[in-house]
């Protein structure tokens, strides 16, 4: 029987949103960097932007100030906060991936779309305003005080939703960032996007999609 939730909750930013932080690194050093150079620094700035996020809530641009202070220093760059500055507000400009738009067009208006998003209130309308369809609902790290994958950003979204686990459908393309969190909080229901970030990971039980457009088919429309 197909599971039909009462909301479809996702991450945003990677998983709508093409969120290009490897880009906006490139474009500030790829002139200072050797190709394999900058394949690392790309993995360093990922991975000390998640150990960022894992501690007391702070402003989004200070996850990216330290994330890339540590990367530079860990790659023997100088840091320029001028360059943190910029890639923090190159955010909102970011749009969706192109399956999104038509993806979640054909679910709009038929299941409530949920974001739970790791940005500020203020950073995110010009994201979800690119989106296409109405997302009814917005929940933001600054809001709930915590980052994902911290276990307090969805217990946010659960009581302003008035709902538990059992009630929605997670869908993310990152299991550091959602699915495995979603796992351990009992959400059953999950989609992974699989858009290459990471690999798959069946221990954590979910349908896996290509890509948005074929989310309506795992809940039935």
């Amino acid at each position: 029987m197909t599971f039909r939730p009462k909301f479809i909750t996702f991450d945003c930013h990677g998983t709508m949103i093409k969120f290009d932080m490897a880009g906006a690194a490139r474009g500030h050093y790829g002139d200072k960097l050797s190709a394999e150079q900058m394949d690392t620094f790309i993995e360093n700035f990922s991975a000390y932007r998640l150990d960022e996020v894992l501690g007391a809530w702070k402003p989004y641009a200070e996850i990216v100030y330290n994330a890339l202070e540590r990367t530079c220093k860990r790659n023997n760059i100088a840091f320029d906060p001028a360059i943190a500055e910029d890639i923090y507000n190159q955010v909102p400009s970011w749009g969706p991936h192109p399956d999104v738009p038509a993806g979640l067009a054909k679910i709009g208006g038929k299941i409530p779309l949920v974001a739970l998003t790791n940005s500020m209130n203020e950073q995110i309308p010009h994201n979800i305003a690119r989106l296409g369809t109405p997302i009814t609902h917005v929940f933001t790290a600054e809001s709930a005080g915590a980052y994902k994958p911290q276990m307090q950003a969805f217990e946010y979204m659960f009581d302003q939703l008035n709902c538990g686990p059992e009630d929605i459908l997670h869908v993310s393309s990152s299991f550091r960032y959602d699915l495995m969190t979603a796992h351990d909080l009992g959400i059953r229901n999950k989609v992974w996007v699989n858009r290459g970030h990471e690999p798959a990971n069946p221990y954590y039980g979910y349908t896996e999609i290509a890509d948005v457009s074929g989310l309506a088919a795992v809940v039935g429309l």
